[in-house]
């Protein structure tokens, strides 16, 4: 008769410690977190397997099972988990402003006349549109907070559906101030203002802007050329032609359409002076 094999004891006793139910849903909603953090958020979460996150959060099944006695109760936590936590404004803000800084610092000479200074507007657009373009084209956060929005859109009626809804909404309108506080320090510091008869806001225009560039995100998972494609062209009123991306050109339309140089500003040696003590 063989021998048996022996069983690896992974206690005192050879079996797990219990887990509280706290515990249990504290690991399940980790693992399953650093799941969807590898791949992104489908619309469905059907690649997201239970049992798996169970041996990956180190847990016992009867511990998951007697927390979620329905994968649709995990799949439902997860779900408010995952909206907590998407920070769309961290991901694509960071070092915006100081890109804006640099691009003024090293081009002060362009501060002295009108179309210098447009000129210069329209490369912060330029540079700031392709930049953010990449970022969230390339971001798993970025495509796990896009889904979220449209498995928001599947949820039938109820706690869970408002639930997302109002954290979504908090996120997105952090993310909405971010755009529209840089917006603002760019027009101010180059002399442009929203134009009066537009009755707009920075809020409406980063709105806007912010709806164009998603929109394309979503178009170069289907059509990746859309990312890469580049046109040479002096639009809006620009004197030298320069490579436009896509979603450049997308966002230069919208600023332009709303952005105006501001009549009040008078580009004096003393403006000059005060703008670039306000970039070092």
């Amino acid at each position: 008769m063989p021998t048996p094999t022996p069983r690896t004891p992974t206690g005192l006793t050879g079996r797990r410690p219990r887990l509280s139910d706290e515990e249990t849903a504290r690991r399940m909603l980790r693992a399953a977190i650093t799941a969807v953090a590898r791949t992104g958020l489908t619309v469905s979460l059907e690649h997201i397997s239970f049992e798996e996150v169970i041996r990956e959060a180190g847990v016992s099944r009867s511990a998951a099972y007697r927390r979620w006695p329905y994968k649709d109760l995990f799949f439902s936590d997860l779900l408010k988990e995952i909206a907590a936590a998407a920070t769309p404004a961290a991901i694509s803000r960071e070092g915006t402003d100081e890109m804006i800084r640099r691009i003024v610092r090293d081009r002060l000479d362009r501060l002295r006349t009108p179309e210098q200074r447009h000129r210069l507007i329209m490369e912060l657009i330029r540079e700031g549109a392709r930049r953010d373009f990449q970022r969230i084209h390339g971001s798993t956060e970025w495509r796990t907070y896009l889904a979220l929005h449209a498995t928001f859109q599947s949820l039938p009626d109820g706690e869970l559906r408002e639930e997302v809804r109002s954290v979504l909404a908090r996120s997105e309108h952090g993310f909405i101030s971010a755009i529209a506080a840089t917006y603002e320090q760019m027009a101010t510091l180059l002399g442009y203002r929203i134009k009066p008869e537009t009755g707009a806001t920075y809020e409406t225009v980063a709105l806007l802007a912010s709806a164009t560039l998603r929109g394309l995100v979503t178009t170069a998972l289907s059509t990746p050329d859309v990312a890469d494609r580049r046109v040479t062209a002096a639009p809006f009123g620009d004197s030298d032609p320069a490579h436009w991306s896509l979603p450049a050109l997308g966002v230069a339309a919208t600023l332009t359409a709303f952005l105006e140089p501001d009549p009040d500003v008078e580009w004096t040696e003393e403006r000059i002076a005060e703008v670039t003590r306000a970039l070092s």
